[in-house]
This record gives C-alpha cells, structure tokens and sequence, in this order.
C-alpha cells in the first residue's frame, strides 16, 4: 500500500558534520535540497554557505542564520524544538505526525574521522581512542535522528571505523561495534530497517578508490510501501537489499581526463628555473579548451548549468607552491622513472607518488586526505593545487572554498595528549574530509528512486 501523496514541494535533506559540503553538493545534484546544516568548522561551514543561495522561508539559505548550526553538542531539546519550529515555518510543506514522525527525506552525518582513520592517526599525537571526545559524537547524531525522525537517514565514515579499538588492548572492531549498536538501538525503537556496505568511490564514478562505511536507516511505512526494496535478503549488507546503489566498476576517469585541462604549460620554466616573482604563483584563466562529451565539461560548466566556461575565462583556487629546486629537481626524477625516489632525496616523512596519467586494469589506488604533498602532478613536477585537489573529490570549478589553503602542526593536527582538540581547516583539508560528490550524487540519486516509489 502506498502512502499518501507527499506534501513537500521539495526533497529535504538535513546534513550533519557536513564539512564544506560534498556530500551535499552530490545529493542537490541528485534533487535534494539542504534545509538545516550543522558543521563545527568556521571555515568549513563559510564554504558550505558561500556555495548555497537557494530561497528558503523568504530568505537566501546563507543568510538563514536559524537553518545553521556549529556545534551539534548545543542541540538540546529546546534547540530541536526550535529547529523544529523553523523548519515549520519555511512553507515549503515540512510536517510533523502526531507520532513525531516527520516528512524531512534525509537527515546525514559523517562525524569527524580523524580518531578512526590510519591517514590522520600517522600525523597525530598517540592517544587511546577512548580519549577523544569527538570519537563519541555519532551519538548526538542518533539523537537528533531520533527527534526529527526523517524517511532515511545515512551515517557515513572511513573504512578504519570498522576494524578500530577503543583503547591498545582492547578488541579489534569495538568502536564499529559501539556504533552499530547505538544506531541498531535507534532503529528498533523508532521503526527503522539498518543495513550497512562499505564502498568503493572508484565504482561510482570518482578518480580515487577511497572506501566509506556507509550505514543506511530506513523508516518501516517507507520499507513496507516500496517494491524497490528487499530487506529479507540479508540482515546487514545494504546494496544487497537494495537500500544503496550497486557498484559500477569501471566508471571512473583517469587523472589525465580529470586534471589535463588545467595544465598550464607556461609554469613549467617558472617551476624549473626556480625564478618565482613576488606575489602568488598562479594561473588565473582557462588555459585549454576541452573536448566536447569529455568530463571536464562537467567540471567547467557553470553553476546555473547553462555553459561550459571556455579558455580565457576565470579559474579560481589554481594556486601553486613555490618548491624549492632541490623539491623540482627530485619531482622531476619521479616523474621521469616511474615515480621512484632515489635515496638523496628520500625523507622519513610518508611516501610521496606521482599521479599516473591513466589507471591501470586495477583502477584508482589513492584516497586523498589533506595534505598536498602527498601527491605529484602526472605530467609537471609539483604538488596539486586546491583546485585540481577539488577536482580529484568531483567538485565541479564554480564551487567556491574558504579559508586558509593549507597550514600545519597543532593549527592542523591538535593535540589530544593536551586536550588541544581544535583544529583548522584550510581548503585542502576540508576538500579531503569530503565525501566526494559523485559518490553521493549516486547515493542521493538511489534515495530518490526509493522515496518516490513508496510516496506516489
């Protein structure tokens, strides 16, 4: 039986721990539309806003200090009421059921995943995982699903989540185990179907293999009214019962498809010679047209979708480091024999490997994170610049990032020994803290096709 005709004109989505916002920007892609945002980061919740003007209530959602959280702590239950309240007012069809239950389409989260991740635990301080406030905040998450009670909700985090420890000794898999259990407690108390997959973005259409636990609650009315769905088929894996999308291996591009509009040949003798002037280091225009049908169509359309911007127009973020010319000289190496490093120039600091121009039969191997050393350009020898690091996450070039472009030490990492927990975000790692949004775009795109086959 099917249930009665949505009212929403829109399909809302409520987004959490959202970063400077790629999952986001791939469900808007998919339809979705961002009606509350909580992010704890200045930085990072200034890009997420600068990107969205849609109207809401009357008001640009950017300028709707009511539809925006930082700290998801600060949520109490007057909050939510008032949350609650604002969302009624906006006239867009939100309501509320008697039960609590709510007509909000999604409500999403990936708390910070610094504590979970083998990336961010190499360049932090040594402390037991139990010690970090921020390894906890799933549950404010459950919280505040809890209130709202939407039709989906999606928790999202790295792949290390599942194999984590509380603590040295304790057992393998106990955080992922806590978590599971608090959403699994959510679910049967509110009426929930919860499957989880762990995916890999190479199979949705994104250049990096970057696994993501991805955990999936959906409402029992909207389980029990679609033909879409197959609960019974399994008790966890989520694309088995088709509460995610199937994977499609092969579709994803190769970097030279991805990053090869954006080489700037007349930077190569700047690089070599080492003679910089004052001033950035930058391109600051389109320096090469694109082939019609190839995927930098999408990244150089415009944000109304109109146009596809053409060589001599404006390119933002395309900032390059200064290397030093012992740096370009050992990139230069690398990118001549087939990345290795010859030991002059090796360091005790974590390998750096060149970007090849095309995958091999195995496809994507990296997952960018936030520092821009980690990678060098397939064809110059330099680091990426934030907007070809942008690129790598599918951020199309009208998307607009605030904030420093990069930093480092306790401004970076923090300190957890000494209770230094905040931490900046410049642009390269709120770029590499996202989900990247054709892998969300994937997800949201599914999300849709289940919400209108249960709401006709």
């Amino acid at each position: 039986m099917k249930n009665k005709k949505r009212k929403s004109s829109l399909i809302t989505h409520v987004d959490l721990f959202a970063g400077c916002g790629g999952l986001s920007l791939g469900m808007e892609q998919a339809g979705f539309t961002p009606v509350f945002v909580n992010e704890l980061d200045y930085d990072a919740l200034n890009t997420y806003k600068v990107n969205r003007d849609h109207s809401l209530g009357g008001l640009p959602f950017n300028e709707n200090e009511l539809l925006h959280n930082r700290n998801i702590r600060s949520l109490d239950k007057n909050k939510l009421n008032d949350l609650k309240s604002n969302l009624l007012s906006l006239g867009i069809g939100i309501h509320f059921e008697r039960n609590g239950r709510s007509n909000i389409d999604l409500v999403s989260g990936g708390p910070p995943c610094q504590g979970y991740s083998g990336i961010g635990h190499r360049r932090s301080y040594s402390v037991e995982k139990n010690k970090i406030s921020s390894n906890r905040l799933y549950s404010h998450m459950v919280r505040v699903i809890r209130f709202l009670k939407p039709r989906i909700f999606m928790f999202e985090n790295v792949r290390g989540l599942l194999t984590s420890r509380w603590t040295s000794s304790g057992n393998k898999g106990e955080i992922w185990n806590s978590v599971w259990k608090c959403f699994n407690d959510l679910a049967k108390k509110e009426g929930y179907a919860l499957r989880y997959t762990l995916l890999y973005s190479k199979n949705y259409g994104v250049p990096q293999n970057r696994p993501r636990v991805i955990m999936v609650g959906i409402r029992e009315d909207i389980v029990n009214s679609s033909s879409l769905l197959y609960p019974d088929t399994h008790v966890e894996d989520a694309v088995a019962c088709n509460f995610l999308p199937m994977s499609k291996p092969n579709s994803f591009p190769h970097i030279e498809e991805v990053l090869g509009d954006l080489v700037d040949p007349d930077i190569l003798e700047v690089l070599n010679t080492g003679e910089y002037q004052p001033g950035p280091f930058q391109t600051t225009e389109y320096a090469n047209s694109i082939k019609k049908g190839s995927i930098q169509n999408y990244f150089r359309k415009t944000k109304d979708g109109t146009r596809v911007m053409e060589i001599g127009e404006l390119v933002t973020d395309h900032l390059y480091s200064k290397h030093k010319k012992n740096v370009v000289e050992k990139f230069n190496y690398m990118l001549n024999n087939n990345g290795h490093i010859p030991e002059k120039y090796k360091t005790k600091k974590f390998s750096q490997r060149v970007l090849p121009s095309q995958w091999n039969g195995r496809g994507p191997t990296i997952t960018i994170a936030s520092l821009p050393d980690d990678y060098i350009h397939f064809s110059q020898p330099r680091s990426l610049t934030v907007r070809e690091w942008a690129r790598l996450q599918m951020f199309p070039d009208w998307y607009q990032f605030k904030g420093n472009r990069t930093t480092g030490g306790l401004r970076r990492a923090g300190n957890p020994r000494e209770k230094i927990t905040d931490r900046e975000l410049p642009k390269y790692t709120q770029i590499g803290n996202a989900v990247p949004v054709a892998l969300a775009k994937a997800i949201g795109d599914h999300f849709r096709e289940i919400l209108s086959d249960s709401i006709a």
